[in-house]
């Protein structure tokens, strides 16, 4: 590998690692604001600040991971990483960020499907029958008064 493509790709490698160590960094601590360039951009994410704050959150670690398979690579390289060896690398390095970081995006762009709101949303399971959440489990979300689910049989039934 001639030495001046040895040294952009190695640099090119480096910087993408360290945005993408950033970016989850950023996302981990819910710190990354929509924005037009950086962090899981789909159109779940986009839809709200909470879906791309949550999706940037899920998606951290694999970003983080793909970011240090990037810097490790791109290091590599710079220091000297010869013929087929940095060829060898520059493949490894390339293809591990790019799957690696895909599967990031996925992850967050699932997790992004699944907020409903801004607002933390609170669930029934079930499990409480004298709970008020039981009642927004029920159609129309109207309480029966005798602790039953919706479509039970009432005890005077």
């Amino acid at each position: 590998m001639p030495l001046l493509l040895r040294l952009v790709l190695g640099s090119l490698l480096v910087l993408a690692g360290v945005v993408l160590l950033a970016v989850a960094v950023l996302g981990a601590r819910s710190r990354l604001r929509r924005n037009r360039w950086f962090g899981v951009r789909t159109s779940a994410t986009l839809r709200s600040d909470a879906a791309f704050a949550t999706a940037n959150r899920a998606a951290a670690a694999p970003l983080g991971a793909a970011g240090a398979i990037a810097a490790a690579g791109g290091a590599v390289l710079l220091a000297g990483a010869d013929g087929a060896l940095g060829w060898v690398v520059l493949a490894v390095s390339s293809v591990g960020t790019l799957v690696i970081g895909g599967f990031g995006g996925a992850v967050g762009d699932r997790t992004a499907v699944a907020v409903t709101d801004d607002a933390p949303a609170q669930t029934c399971t079930g499990s409480c029958a004298g709970c008020e959440l039981v009642a927004g489990c029920r159609p129309g979300g109207e309480p029966t008064g005798d602790g039953a689910r919706a479509g039970e049989p009432t005890p005077a039934e």
